[in-house]
Formats: C-alpha cells, sequence, structure tokens
C-alpha cells in the first residue's frame, strides 16, 4: 500500500496551502484518496501556516495527522515544530534558504533545498513553493509530475494562467535537489 502523510509549514505568504493544494489535487488526478487540511495562525501574511495531506491508495479515515512521515519546511519554526513530531526514519525537507540549522534528530532523511535561490534565478521569487514541491516529488514520487501539471493547469486560471509556465520551471528545477 502507498501512504504519504505530509505536513508542510511555514509563514503565510510563502505559498505553503497552494503547495498543499496541487499535491492534493495531483494525488486525485491520480486515482488516489487524499484529504488536505489548512491551518492558519492569527493572520494570513506572515503568521504561520500549515497543511495536512494524506494521499493513501486506501480509503483515509481522517484528515488529521499526528505523526508524519513526511514534513516540508518553509521556514526555522516550521522545521522546530515539526521535527519532532516526524516519524522514524521519515523525510524532512527544509528550504535550506532561510533554514540555517540542521535538525536535531538524526534517524530522519534530510533534504535541503535552497528554494529562494533557486526561485530568484528564476525570476521569481513567489515560486519557491514550486521549487520545494518538485523536491518533494523526486524525493517521495508521492504523485506523478503529469498530475501536478495537470493539478496546475486546473488552479492557474483566468489572469494566473499565464504563471503556468514559471511554475513548470520551478518545479523541474526543485526534482533536480537530492535527498542528502
Amino acid at each position: 500500500m502507498s501512504y504519504h502523510g505530509l505536513i508542510a509549514a511555514g509563514f503565510g505568504g510563502q505559498g505553503v496551502m497552494l503547495f498543499g493544494q496541487i499535491i492534493s489535487l495531483a494525488a486525485m488526478i491520480d486515482g488516489k484518496y487524499t484529504t488536505w487540511l489548512p491551518s492558519y495562525g492569527p493572520e494570513m501574511r506572515g503568521g504561520t501556516a500549515n497543511c495536512t495531506v494524506i494521499i493513501s491508495d486506501e480509503y483515509i479515515a481522517s484528515p488529521v495527522l499526528d505523526e508524519p512521515n513526511e514534513v516540508a519546511a518553509f521556514n526555522i519554526p516550521s522545521m522546530i515544530k515539526f521535527e519532532k513530531a516526524l516519524k522514524e526514519n521519515g523525510l524532512l525537507l527544509i528550504n535550506s534558504s532561510v533554514i540555517d540549522r540542521k535538525p536535531e534528530r538524526k534517524d530522519i532523511h534530510l533534504v535541503k533545498v535552497p528554494a529562494n535561490e533557486i526561485a530568484d534565478e528564476l525570476g521569481n521569487l513567489k515560486v519557491l513553493n514550486m521549487v520545494m514541491l518538485g523536491a518533494y516529488l523526486k524525493a517521495t514520487q508521492a504523485v506523478s509530475f503529469e498530475a501536478v501539471e495537470e493539478a496546475l493547469k486546473e488552479k492557474l486560471t483566468g489572469k494566473k494562467g499565464k504563471l503556468l509556465e514559471i511554475n513548470l520551471k520551478a518545479i523541474k528545477a526543485g526534482m533536480k535537489e537530492t535527498v542528502k
């Protein structure tokens, strides 16, 4: 059975919610069961934001996840908060552009992604979430790239449609990051 329990967390405005929505929508497109559960801090931009995404081949009884097997931390407070909850041998994906310290745990797999630098090189800092998404795809293969591309096309409609190309470039750049 394929199962992914992911918590993605960061500051509001870093695109954490879209990161989770795209993964969850891609899972549906791939024909898997999925849940997406957002959680916001007191304010949207600048406050903490996280979401839980569960992907499974079997029915999911609850969207609540106490012990994730994957954490995508977009900032230091998120790494500190969710590293503790991560299952043994779980995956910790960190935005090394803003997280300048190592996790305390040694029983987990770490992927460091310089997401801000990569997004900046692509010319749009806002796509750092898609860089992280690409690294997540590479590390887990939780969903297919084709499903992610289709999910992005569904999400980025109207005026946002012009952002599809830069988002796909960001995902591909993130997919070049490897498990450390």
